[in-house]
């Protein structure tokens, strides 16, 4: 299993450096304001913090955040992975190889414990469905006690607990997979975090963000994406939430030369599930600009439902552009309802 300590100052660069907060929490749509004023209350009051995120999303950014924000910035910041399917590694990398120790009053772990490490800053459970039933006895304990024996010394364990899981984790308690107790107590606070689907209208922001932060991260100038590429950004459904969207700006960034990124840098670097049309590779470059505009513009307005006025805001154009667009390409307005 592979080493998941993190500590404060060396943040893991998976999303990039962050610039201005969470990145997961980057948006203004009323789903994200709703996430980040729960965010802002777990942050000013003790207990557990649980996250709950579908795959894809920054939980982690999430938890940094409130580390930052409710503990002293020499706080240790201790993030463990319980997903990666190790459970003997994932019991060593918490407790330690503690020395065989009586029955007690106090669970016992190792002075190089994950859980030691953690004491007086924030241990960050990641996936923490996945941990398997003794484990989860063990975490209970300590998070119920505040206190363990560590190297056979009684230790106050003063932790700000954070976990992560898939929104599966209802389901898992009431199916008794997964501990009420540990749950009640990781979850003091709950922040369900909303998948990308849920507001489209933030991926132009975060999609900005991740471009800042890569450029930065990579010590290159600063790039900035069309309007029209925004918007082409935004029409999409991002099944794989942000971990999707920032690899397709990072293969963005790969490969683009120019300051200024254009629809035709994003598409190589997309892998839609959907060819807007098939067409044999022949015309040229403005003939098969022509095809994709149309197609596009249709399945924006597919999106919305056929409303010109929500498509003609998510394109960037006034409204009598859009139908005069519309009309120039010959896309069938019969749908229109406003």
């Amino acid at each position: 299993m592979p080493d998941t300590l993190t500590l404060a100052g060396a943040r893991a660069a998976r999303f990039g450096r962050p610039t201005a907060g969470a990145l997961e929490l980057v948006g203004r749509s009323a789903a994200i304001l709703r996430a980040q004023e729960l965010t802002r209350r777990a942050a000013a009051v003790e207990g557990g913090v649980l996250l709950v995120a579908d795959r894809g999303a920054d939980v982690e950014s999430v938890a940094r955040e409130l580390h930052e924000r409710s503990r002293p910035p020499t706080a240790p910041y201790v993030a463990v992975n319980c997903g990666a399917g190790d459970p003997p590694g994932l019991a060593r990398l918490l407790f330690g190889e503690a020395a065989d120790q009586p029955p007690s009053d106090l669970e016992s772990v190792a002075s190089d414990s994950r859980i030691a490490a953690a004491c007086g800053g924030t241990l960050f459970l990641q996936d923490v469905a996945d941990v398997p039933a003794g484990v989860q006895a063990r975490l209970a304990r300590i998070a119920r006690d505040g206190e363990a024996r560590i190297d056979g010394q009684p230790t106050a364990t003063v932790v700000r607990w954070i976990a992560s899981a898939s929104p599966g984790i209802d389901a898992d308690v009431h199916g008794n997979r997964f501990r009420a107790d540990l749950y009640r107590r990781l979850a003091a606070s709950r922040i369900d975090l909303p998948p990308l689907r849920d507001r489209a209208e933030d991926v132009p922001a975060l999609a900005t963000r991740v471009l800042e932060d890569l450029c930065a991260e990579r010590r290159l100038a600063a790039r900035t994406f069309t309007q029209t590429a925004l918007a082409l950004l935004g029409a999409l459904t991002w099944p794989g939430n942000l971990a999707e969207l920032h690899g397709v700006v990072e293969r963005v960034v790969a490969d683009a030369r120019a300051e200024v990124i254009q629809i035709e840098d994003l598409l190589p670097a997309l892998h839609l599930d959907r060819v807007p049309a098939p067409f044999a590779p022949a015309g040229s470059l403005r003939d098969a600009r022509l095809r994709f505009e149309r197609d596009y513009i249709a399945a924006v307005l597919q999106h919305h439902g056929w409303r010109m006025a929500d498509a003609a805001q998510t394109l960037g154009i006034q409204r009598p552009n859009l139908y005069r667009k519309a009309r120039q390409l010959g896309i069938p307005l019969t749908k229109v309802s406003e």
